[in-house]
């Protein structure tokens, strides 16, 4: 498979010729989860070139929209092999942040994989997760967040799982790029994640898959 192609085609904002080659690799029978890893390495580099000053807003904005794209051609064959997923997941990035990347590559793979996800959107304040929670009766919940002061957010969430009588009920893992175990930790998730693969693995261990 030509993963660094894709890789790089993605990071350079080539759109057309991004989704012809996800096209051209499902059609020659390569396992739809490397084309999506291909692409999250891709906007990984799109992160990197917006930290450094290469690339600004706009193009952050448009490597999602691709991503989004390519999660939408696959999605169907993502979803022979999740067929058997019926666990149902509520997603959101938590108040006071507003990056919604990341959360989008997640909850579309996700969903590509057979899981029902409710994405609840950015700067979710706590009562709506709960509300949420109640609603769908879902078991899992992930809260992504990719600034510092999220964190506290994340807490907080947890804490208003717990008042309602819920915290016993839901598995919770958060999830971006600066968490790690001491985040977990502080917040009283259960697991933390770093990319979308690792949000797989955890629905399907939490939910039994």
């Amino acid at each position: 498979m030509a993963e660094n192609e894709l890789l790089n085609l993605l990071a350079d904002l080539k759109e057309n010729e991004t989704l012809d080659l996800a096209r051209a690799e499902l059609a020659a029978g390569n396992n739809p989860m490397d084309i999506l890893n291909a692409c999250r390495e891709g906007m990984i580099l799109v992160g990197e070139r917006f930290t450094g000053g290469e690339y600004y807003l706009p193009e952050l904005i448009m490597a999602g929209e691709i991503f989004k794209e390519v999660s939408e051609i696959i999605q169907p064959h993502l979803g022979k092999e999740g067929a058997g997923n019926t666990g149902v997941v509520v997603f959101g990035t938590v108040q006071g942040d507003v990056h919604d990347i990341g959360k989008d590559m997640v909850v579309a793979i996700l969903q590509g994989v057979g899981f029902k996800v409710h994405d609840l959107g950015v700067d979710v304040p706590p009562e709506k997760f709960v509300e949420k929670i109640k609603e769908t009766g879902a078991t899992v919940l992930g809260l992504s967040g990719l600034i510092t002061t999220a964190y506290d957010s994340m807490k907080e969430t947890v804490e208003a799982l717990e008042e309602a009588g819920l915290r016993d009920k839901v598995r919770i893992m958060v999830g971006g790029g600066i968490m790690d175990e001491n985040v977990r930790a502080y917040t009283g998730a259960d697991s933390f994640g770093n990319d979308p693969v690792e949000a797989i693995r955890l629905c399907k261990e939490f939910l039994g898959g």
